[in-house]
């Protein structure tokens, strides 16, 4: 009898699937026309040969094709595909250069990834009110070259500056090297051009000294493609300080830079930039750009700019909190080249590391200052009971750290390994008080971990916000935001322990 029944069932399951992958080639090939109408052909890519490249950023463990690729390239078509997606209920998924490590710009399986690598126009520089509106396209570095003619520069600056844009550094809120003295992408854009999936254009933020109103703009800034699309941005320009020296600290011991870190900050100083590297990630990029790096347990960066003779006295007042913790040899850079050289190394940790490993998993999270050195510790741990090789590179000025877990994704079971590590050592940021991110957004990747770091009305209020601008939730759906029943799961999963919490690290 109940064979009998599957029988009679199975030819009936095939049809409605059948008919279902009908109804949706139907569907995306209306999409495809009234696409083509707006942008013309050449705009729309539907061929999966043409379409992935688009098919993960720099996440690459997530990969998902897209249904359809759109290239508008101004305002009006951005608007146009957006009302083309909102009559069809199309999700829409934006994308900048891809470099994104969170996988917020995965695209949707049913749904149209909109890229915006034809808006890359510097739009104006105003020298005196020292403003550049520029598009969403134009790369991080760009602006700041195209500044400098009037001794201007753009603070914000992410180890991808060559290549990111500031779309994506608007959506994911970048920092950089610079962000401890001048700030994260949000201190740093002044006002916004939004188009909202209704196709409607909306300005947030201003460029004099206040604006009427909610701050809209900050909460765009770090919203990861959710609330809207940004189709121009006005940003602030700085002039280049009159004098940069870079110092680097060498240490026998990891907790000693750690506790330097503290207590430069301590001192009242605030550089311009304070890095730190463990002997795994100096080893690798000494390797490979011969920055002149010692080889020690751990090394301080530290950029002081301004007038000649403040620096002098920073420099006196940071090498006089590194001695303090055992400091092994301090250099100081004080010309151009140098100071390039120093940082050239650290900008080229992250493909440095991709030469030690087949893969490795870029993680980012948070923590205060003063756990610096137990937080490390733990992560060693972590190293030690996986297997898995762990550089630490990051921005110990502001405590956000960018472990690399390293892993041979044709090994079986060790990208989820790492990908387990990860979550532990996102887990660990939390316990101290930290974040689960700094700079890199919570995407796909962080879903677990926000049930972990924010209470269901918290989550509920994400939601609320989302919905204000985005009504029938097209823009980026499944991002950043967890649904209530993953983190019933993902609670369950702790409870249950079946975590990779310390108690459980035997079982690696």
């Amino acid at each position: 009898m109940f064979r009998e029944a599957g029988r009679r069932r199975f030819p009936l399951i095939m049809q409605r699937c059948c008919d279902r992958d009908g109804i949706l080639m139907n569907h995306r090939q209306v999409l495809i026309e009234k696409l083509e109408q707006v942008l013309g052909a050449g705009a729309v890519l539907s061929q999966d040969e043409a379409m992935r490249p688009y098919e993960s950023d720099g996440l690459t463990a997530l990969r998902q094709m897209p249904w359809v690729v759109v290239l508008p390239s101004d305002e009006q078509q951005v608007c146009a595909v957006l009302r083309v997606c909102q009559s069809l209920s199309i999700p829409v998924v934006v994308r900048g250069a891809g470099t994104g490590l969170s996988g917020g710009a995965l695209p949707h399986a049913e749904g149209v990834l909109m890229s915006m690598a034809k808006f890359t126009r510097i739009v104006s520089i105003d020298p005196v009110a020292r403003i550049a509106r520029v598009e969403p396209g134009v790369r991080n570095l760009a602006i700041s070259q195209a500044a400098s003619v009037y001794g201007l520069f753009y603070a914000p600056d992410p180890s991808s500056q060559v290549a990111c844009t500031i779309g994506g550094n608007i959506a994911e809120n970048s920092g950089g090297v610079h962000c401890l003295k001048y700030g994260l992408t949000v201190h740093n854009v002044l006002r916004l051009r939004v188009a909202t999936m209704a196709g409607e254009i909306i300005e947030l933020g201003s460029e004099t000294l206040d604006t009427a109103g909610f701050d809209l703009m900050a909460l765009m800034t770090g919203s990861e493609g959710m609330l809207g699309i940004v189709t121009q941005a006005s940003v602030r320009l700085l002039p280049r300080p009159d004098v940069i020296h870079v110092l680097l600290a060498s240490f026998e011991q990891v907790s000693c830079a750690a506790q330097a870190v503290g207590d430069i900050i301590a001192s009242g100083i605030i550089p311009a930039g304070l890095e730190m590297m463990d002997r795994l990630s100096i080893e690798a990029v000494e390797a490979f750009v011969q920055a002149g790096y010692p080889s020690v347990a751990a090394i301080l960066l530290c950029e002081l700019d301004g007038t000649r003779g403040t620096v002098e006295e920073q420099i006196r007042m940071v090498s006089m909190c590194c001695e303090r913790n055992h400091v092994q040899e301090i250099r100081v850079a004080r010309d151009e080249k140098t100071c390039q050289l120093f940082w050239a190394g650290r900008k080229a940790a992250f493909p440095a590391i991709g030469r030690l490993s087949p893969d490795y998993y870029c993680m980012d999270g948070t923590i205060p200052r003063r756990h610096l050195a137990s937080v490390l510790d733990s992560i060693d741990e972590l190293s030690r009971m996986s297997g898995l090789r762990i550089a630490n590179v990051f921005h110990a000025g502001d405590g956000n750290l960018h472990p690399l877990i390293m892993y041979d994704a044709n090994h079986d079971g060790e990208q989820e390994l790492a990908e387990k590590v990860g979550a532990q050592i996102l887990e660990s940021c939390l316990k101290v008080g930290g974040t689960i991110t700094g700079e890199h957004g919570v995407g796909m990747e962080k879903l677990d971990q926000m049930c972990s770091q924010f209470s269901r009305p918290e989550l509920d209020r994400f939601l609320g916000v989302k919905r204000s601008f985005d009504p029938s939730g097209l823009l980026n759906p499944g991002k950043v935001i967890p649904t209530l029943h993953r983190c019933a799961e993902y609670g369950a999963m702790h409870v249950h322990g079946s975590d990779l919490s310390h108690d459980g690290l035997e079982r690696f």
